[in-house]
């Protein structure tokens, strides 16, 4: 699907009888290097408390692209309406392109979690189009909900349903990895069975750190799938405890290397995420930051 920003090179194109795919289209384009991002799980304890303190604070640092990390269960962001968080992100001169949800499968409290892909999406899909979101990622399956190999072709039939819908909303919908997926089961990875939905109605948000850590090397990825990969977490891996999270630049992972093949890859959004950190959040973020702005954009 192609992002807003690329509809009229799209239009044009397409004016003139050129047929050209929307991965080409955007791999052609490439990513805004303006923005740079943050998943706020980074800084979720900071966000329960002040969100509007949080978000003034984020962009004070230099971030101005944002992921969301909570609606599933309060059906709201982060106890907003869309239209108020949305007002509070253009207060601040922030954009979140991108949120997280969950499947639904998991109960919570001992009933279905709404806001999910199993249960009320369609409200879902338009208070994401209300709050400015273009990708909407399922972001995690609990243990409960991976399951075999059969259990996944399910889940790929629910992302391909759940994308549908988002389409119709003009949004993208996207799925976020951790290691598990790529675990292989009587030969085959689970990964490789959600690759297998339809590419215009689900893409992926890779996690560079947890492919890394499941020893596949992204650019082997982005080869064999160009364009499908719109959205990264950027994290790094520690040197010293292995497998352990670090600010950017701090680690083992060669994110110069990754960031040259980006078109390839058809990005167009990345996000820092820095689940543990040492001290304050806010700290790793900004150190995050700077690596990034010195290095990579």
């Amino acid at each position: 699907m192609n992002s807003r920003r690329n509809f009229l090179t799209s239009a044009a194109l397409l004016s003139a009888g050129l047929l050209v795919s929307p991965a080409l289209l955007a791999r052609d384009k490439g990513y805004n290097k303006k923005y740079i991002g943050l998943q706020l799980y980074t800084v979720r304890d900071a966000m329960a408390k002040d969100p509007a303190g949080t978000l003034a604070r984020l962009a004070e640092m230099g971030y101005n692209s944002l992921e969301g990390a909570t609606y599933t269960g309060s059906q709201k962001f982060y106890g907003m309406t869309p239209q108020a968080f949305a007002a509070l992100l253009k207060q601040n001169g922030l954009i979140m392109p991108s949120s997280h949800y969950r499947l639904g499968e998991e109960q919570m409290n001992g009933a279905p979690a709404m806001g999910t892909m199993l249960h009320e999406w369609d409200r879902a899909v338009d208070d994401a189009a209300a709050a400015g979101v273009k990708y909407m990622v399922c972001a995690y399956l609990s243990e409960a909900e991976r399951g075999n190999l059969d259990h996944y072709k399910y889940v790929a039939d629910q992302l391909h349903n759940a994308g549908e819908r988002c389409q119709k909303a003009g949004i993208q919908l996207c799925y976020h990895n951790h290691d598990f997926e790529f675990v292989a089961q009587n030969g085959k990875l689970p990964y490789d069975l959600l690759l297998a939905t339809d590419p215009k109605l689900v893409k992926m948000e890779l996690d560079l750190y947890w492919a890394t850590k499941a020893g596949h090397d992204p650019l082997t990825l982005f080869k064999q799938h160009p364009g499908r990969f719109p959205l990264w977490h950027v994290k790094d891996m520690d040197k010293a405890v292995p497998h352990s999270f670090t600010e950017v630049g701090n680690g083992s992972i060669d994110f110069k290397k990754i960031f040259a093949h980006a078109n390839e890859a058809g990005l167009q959004y990345f996000f820092v995420e820095q689940d543990i950190t040492p001290g304050s959040p806010f700290d790793s973020a900004a150190k995050s930051l700077a690596y990034i702005k010195k290095n990579l954009v």
